[in-house]
């Protein structure tokens, strides 16, 4: 018998997901919840909010589910993965106690700070007048924090004092990401270059993936605010052997003993953001969870069955499992609803999606679709767009002339994804 799998999530990561998934011999059925238009096409797609964990624990009993995937964070913040454990059923992601490593960002600067995992001095604040008083203490430009999920929205790079009290009021002042930010943490600026070390564990054995890189801010040039991810490149042949070999061991490995050591041991998927900074890396944060749009780029590098991938973490087996990966570059960028990051409309129809190349991967965000299978709009990221070729280059000449094929009202991008 096959293994019966339920992603939940509905972005272009769980539609990435799903894609891999369905390429596995092991698979027997795959549901989703909620999923989403593109994930449709390789999953049964169930109505259940991705947050209403005791409705999800009950179509895992009825539907003799072997497996949960979960995609986002906000369901791992919740628990999802303790009441599944509580029931018995296997859980790819963390529990709520490990996910602290992304969902308070307190809780992660002092698990880095017991166990030197280099990372920005910091302090926490929950009073704004303590806070800008502090800021103004300070000789370095900061960066302000909400210590709680924000949607990757609740960070600000300040290039002045002025930018880091009106930072520090919207989040404890305005409460612009609600219970989000009740404490900040006023971060000391780091300058390098960003990368991101994914990682599968089964929190004893760790299976690194190749190194990615995500553009966040909006805008070219790296101009803007900061976005959930308006495209990705993967690998960064910038980054050294010498410092990749130094994240895994002294970051990412010595981030899940430590986690052990702190009794709150850590099983799923982990990815420490990095700068690169003059003095080596160091941790920008931790995430509980594949990227997004990261997932899109990685899993098409991916050569080893993924649900193979999954059972053996959900085994505590994944020191038996070899995991290999191919030596293509990849780009993947994100198309946008008008407007996005801030507010936007839906519901725009989407056109050309049957003119792309058939070596091009689409990932689906936010679409829906009619009864008529006509695709619209139904989010601020609406598709990834993803490219191989054998170097960066290649891949991103062929994906923005894929991109170029695609449109609706408002749509926008950037276009120096891998350039930068």
């Amino acid at each position: 018998m096959g293994i019966n799998v339920l992603i939940v999530g509905s972005g272009g990561r769980e539609h990435a997901i799903a894609w891999k998934l369905s390429q596995s011999p092991k698979l027997e059925k795959l549901w989703a919840i909620p999923g989403n238009a593109g994930i449709n096409n390789y999953a049964e797609i169930v109505d259940i909010k991705e947050t209403d964990i005791n409705t999800i624990c009950k179509f895992v009993e009825n539907n003799t589910v072997d497996l949960t995937i979960v995609g986002p964070e906000i369901p791992l913040a919740i628990g999802i993965t303790d009441n599944l454990n509580q029931q018995g059923f296997r859980v790819i992601g963390p529990t709520k106690a490990a996910a602290q490593l992304e969902t308070s960002k307190s809780f992660a600067k002092k698990i880095m700070r017991d166990n030197n995992i280099p990372t920005a001095h910091s302090k926490t604040f929950t009073d704004a007048v303590l806070a800008k008083e502090y800021i103004h203490q300070l000789e370095s430009m900061v960066v302000i924090k909400a210590d709680g999920l924000a949607a990757g929205k609740g960070v600000t790079v300040c290039d002045n004092l002025k930018e880091a009290e009106i930072a520090i009021d919207k989040i404890l002042i305005e409460k612009a990401y609600g219970d989000a930010g009740t404490k900040i943490l006023v971060e000391e600026r780091m300058f390098g270059r960003e990368t991101s070390a994914h990682a599968f564990t089964d929190g004893i054995s760790v299976r690194h993936m190749p190194f990615s890189c995500d553009h966040k801010p909006v805008y070219n040039n790296n101009l803007g605010p900061n976005t959930g991810g308006m495209g990705v490149y993967s690998p960064p042949q910038w980054l050294s052997n010498e410092i990749r070999n130094d994240i895994e061991q002294n970051i990412t490995e010595r981030a899940i003993q430590s986690m052990a050591e702190n009794q709150t041991p850590y099983s799923g998927i982990i990815y420490p953001g990095l700068m690169i900074t003059e003095i080596g890396p160091r941790v920008v944060e931790f995430n509980a969870r594949f990227g997004d749009p990261e997932t899109e780029v990685l899993l098409p590098k991916l050569e080893t069955d993924l649900l193979e991938i999954f059972d053996a973490i959900g085994d505590k087996r994944l020191s038996e499992v070899e995991v290999s990966w191919n030596n293509n570059a990849s780009v993947g960028v994100v198309l946008a609803s008008g407007g996005y990051p801030n507010s936007y409309e839906i519901g725009k129809r989407i056109y050309g999606l049957e003119d792309i190349d058939s070596n091009i991967q689409i990932f689906m965000s936010g679409v829906m679709s009619d009864d008529n299978d006509n695709l619209y709009t139904a989010g601020g990221r609406v598709l990834c767009v993803v490219a191989s070729g054998d170097s960066i280059d290649s891949a991103r000449e062929l994906a923005y002339s894929n991109v170029n094929r695609i449109s609706f009202e408002g749509m926008h991008y950037r276009t120096d994804i891998g350039s930068v």
